[in-house]
């Protein structure tokens, strides 16, 4: 046996932990208050997975639940304690060499706020108050009209 390559990221009520394994079958999920269990054949060679992880914190093993699709199994955690985060998965600090952040679907969910702008609107509405109206601009010495004819503006000659 051995472990399954897993992914992880955090969410204001819920842990979520993918364990990457294709076309699995006889996928065993035990969710207990501070441990989960994985285990089942994956793959054309039928590769016995086996992974355990003691939990950070706590969660409810009644909510909690898992989805097999055909490249991977999710597992949601729901958290106990729900709104508190969760730097690692592990109760350890060691590094489980199979386990990595899923940094595709990693949120910073302390930060936001439902009152607050997003990062990028607050940029939006800097860039329009940014400068002003056309009749702001300052007036530039030796400026011409845009029908003077600079010298690099001559026609080019045909390509043969």
């Amino acid at each position: 046996m051995q472990p399954a390559t897993g992914k992880w990221y955090d969410r204001r009520d819920s842990v979520f932990i993918e364990f990457c394994v294709e076309d699995s079958k006889d996928v065993k999920v035990n969710f207990e208050n501070s441990k989960l269990s994985f285990s089942c054949l994956g793959g054309v060679d039928n590769v016995k997975y086996l992974n355990e992880v003691d939990l950070f914190d706590a969660v409810d093993p009644h909510v909690s639940k898992h989805k097999r699709t055909d490249r991977s199994v999710l597992c949601c955690l729901r958290k106990a304690e729900a709104g508190k985060s969760w730097p690692r998965v592990t109760k350890d600090k060691a590094k489980l060499n199979w386990l990595s952040v899923d940094f595709n679907n990693w949120k910073d969910w302390e930060d936001d706020s439902d009152e607050e702008a997003s990062s990028f609107d607050r940029f939006s509405d800097m860039m329009n108050n940014m400068g002003g109206g056309e009749d702001d601009l300052p007036d530039v010495d030796g400026a011409e009209d845009e029908e003077s004819a600079d010298s690099d503006d001559e026609k080019m000659p045909d390509l043969e």
